[in-house]
């Protein structure tokens, strides 16, 4: 089986008070077999779609492709918004080597409550994926019994917002539940009320666009 070790590792700037959370990059990123196009850091898919969402909500004009300078871009980018990189999957096997989320197995996670403890300013995890089967919300949740923690409900609603305690500061964190920035996640996009009624009043809207106006409000 193939071990899909996350290369890349926590990118927490001091300033951090809202940590991204996804699960793993594509395996090439682990192998180090980049495509043209892609980034060698957090998100730098080339077909991922986090990066020209940030790049259309706040102007960024960032380079896609595999340079130092892509990489400089981001890195500035975050730590000017106080914004920090934290996936919570430290490593999988995979019998298919593929960038799946459900076809993870012998999943092993980072300890996030203890990386939140550390950093005391964070307050908000912006995950990017729901509660379905081997998201990062859901993966959390499994992190969270380990503490004898859970999530509290704050809005229904996609995104979905909860709430925890941390068990040792006692500080509360928000979590956000972000549509996941990537294609396998548009046929669930377009399935969403919201977006209809959104497509119904402007036809020119896009799943890309939709996510744009999910996403403002959090960064």
């Amino acid at each position: 089986m193939f071990h899909h070790v996350h290369p890349y590792p926590t990118f927490i700037p001091k300033n951090t008070t809202k940590l991204i959370v996804g699960t793993l990059p594509p395996p090439r990123f682990t192998t180090g077999e980049l495509k043209e196009g892609d980034v060698d850091f957090c998100y730098g898919s080339r077909d991922g779609q986090l990066w020209p969402i940030l790049d259309a909500l706040f102007d960024l004009n960032l380079q896609y492709e595999t340079t130092d300078l892509a990489i400089a871009q981001r890195k500035k980018f975050l730590q000017d918004r106080g914004l920090g990189i934290c996936d919570i999957v430290a490593s999988a096997r995979r019998e298919k080597v593929d960038a799946s989320d459900l076809g993870m197995q012998q999943i092993e996670l980072r300890d996030l409550v203890s990386v939140l403890e550390t950093h005391s300013r964070i307050e908000t995890l912006l995950f990017t994926g729901g509660n379905s089967k081997n998201g990062p919300e859901y993966f959390f949740r499994k992190h969270l019994k380990e503490y004898s923690l859970s999530l509290s409900v704050e809005n229904i609603n996609v995104p979905r917002i909860h709430s925890f305690e941390l068990p040792k500061s006692k500080r509360t964190i928000t979590t956000v539940s972000l549509t996941a920035p990537s294609g396998a996640a548009n046929r669930a996009v377009g399935a969403l009320q919201l977006y209809k009624e959104m497509k119904k009043a402007n036809p020119k809207l896009n799943t890309i666009d939709f996510r744009i106006t999910q996403y403002r409000p959090f960064f």
